[in-house]
């Protein structure tokens, strides 16, 4: 079932982000706005639109957002292994997406600091006090 669903979230997720999706639902609100005269803008005519806009969004929230979950584990998965690969690289980096938003932000605040001084001029220096240390070290 998994499998299933995430091959449809992501097959629904490319289409949607096509071009011609995106025109295919202009010329259906077009449509749809042509024909307001037709049924003197009553309220049904209006509902059509509320409730189709409203259900299409509704599972498309969910499609995308399935997409994107799996688009970033895997891109946190190889950043953790090109992390891994790269010798003088800090471990301690691999996995910090599990920390909390102030730890985050701890670490954002410390490589800003390293990025203004190496743009400075001034050596590079390790993010944090002590680089985590590898199995093979």
């Amino acid at each position: 079932m998994e499998k299933l669903f995430s091959a449809f979230a992501t097959a629904t997720a490319r289409l949607a982000g096509r071009p011609w999706t995106f025109i295919l639902c202009l010329l259906l609100v077009s449509v749809w706005a042509v024909t307001g005269p037709m049924f003197h803008f009553s309220q049904t005519w209006q509902l059509v639109i509320n409730t189709g806009t409203t259900i299409i969004t509704f599972l498309m929230v969910f499609l995308i957002q399935n997409s994107q979950n799996r688009d970033a584990a895997a891109m946190h998965a190889k950043l953790d292994e090109l992390i891994f690969a790269v010798r003088h690289a800090d471990a301690g980096f691999i996995g910090i997406e599990h920390l909390t938003d102030h730890e985050l932000a701890a670490i954002l605040d410390e490589v800003e600091k390293r990025a203004s001084a190496i743009h400075a001029g001034h050596a590079a220096r390790p993010v944090r006090k002590q680089a985590a240390r590898r199995a093979d070290d």
